[in-house]
């Protein structure tokens, strides 16, 4: 049988957990919204209510709607606060040892039939699981960026996931209104696995001088009718959070394919993270984006 979700937790409020916590709560689902200060959910809460008010000026949904997905969500005081959470999906950065720290504390506190989820968008599924009490009702559940508008969300099981946790998250993400994508558990999935390397190389191609970043996003947008050019696209994501994910395939795979360009090692390393630090491929302080090379 599968377990019927009804309150969610969702272990950081940045990018990817206000989106989360927006979604599901405006699908009828409650919400606990943590991370690691309050000021930070203060801040989710606000993005929140923003996106919320911009779907109510497109009338893609009522202010009613708008009022009553608020009031389900609620911050969380400590992981004391996901004890009576059906499903507790985990966002944190990047990071196994960062993500495995939080299971292993989370667990202590859920209940036994609850199910533990990670939006890793790279990391294995298995061995993630293995850092809990419950790896039969562990499961990724990987939402796309930005969460409210993007229609896929990839379902991947450990070795050790069983079929009534499955069943429940596709229910969920059905339930979210989200088309599942199934992935088996390979370092970065389907759309990571397919997207990074090409926006690596994208770093390569600038790397190498073969065009400029203006040139390089506008012959993807313009020749292959990418809505966003790749190092646009970069900056989007994170370039930290690219280069976690190449290094993940390449440590993964062991294929020197994924080797992470240089470039893009370069940037992090200066701190030039894209739009969250103003500046990566593009320099954004100013009225419009500007390329940095």
């Amino acid at each position: 049988m599968a377990v019927t979700i009804k309150k969610v937790g969702v272990i950081g409020s940045g990018q990817m957990g206000n989106g989360i916590a927006h979604v599901a709560a405006l699908a009828g689902f409650d919400v606990v919204l943590s991370d690691v200060s309050a000021d930070r959910v203060k801040s989710a809460l606000a993005t929140i209510n923003g996106n919320l008010s911009r779907q109510v000026a497109k009338k893609t949904i009522s202010e009613e709607a708008r009022k009553a997905a608020l009031a389900r969500i609620t911050a969380a005081d400590s992981l004391d606060s996901f004890a009576d959470c059906d499903l507790v999906i985990e966002t944190a950065v990047e990071k196994e040892e960062v993500k495995r720290k939080i299971f292993h504390d989370l667990c202590a506190v859920l209940k036994p039939e609850a199910i533990v989820a990670s939006d890793t968008s790279s990391i294995s599924i298995t061995r993630l699981a293995a850092a809990t009490d419950r790896p039969e009702k562990f499961i990724g559940i990987h939402f796309m960026n930005p969460v409210p508008l993007m229609e896929l969300v990839e379902l991947i099981r450990g070795i050790a996931t069983d079929d009534s946790t499955f069943d429940a998250a596709r229910e969920f993400v059905a339930k979210l209104g989200k088309q599942v994508a199934v992935s088996e558990d390979f370092p970065a999935f389907i759309v990571n696995r397919i997207l990074l390397p090409m926006i690596n190389e994208a770093i390569y191609t600038l790397y190498e001088g073969v065009g400029n970043v203006e040139a390089i996003d506008a012959a993807m947008k313009l020749g292959a009718h990418h809505p966003m050019g790749p190092l646009e696209l970069a900056d989007f994501i994170g370039l930290d959070t690219c280069l976690q994910i190449m290094q993940v395939l390449h440590e993964g795979l062991a294929d020197s394919k994924y080797r992470p360009c240089p470039l893009l090692v370069k940037y992090v390393e200066a701190g030039w993270l894209g739009r969250k630090t103003q500046r990566g491929f593009y320099d954004y302080r100013g009225d419009k984006p500007v390329p940095t090379r």
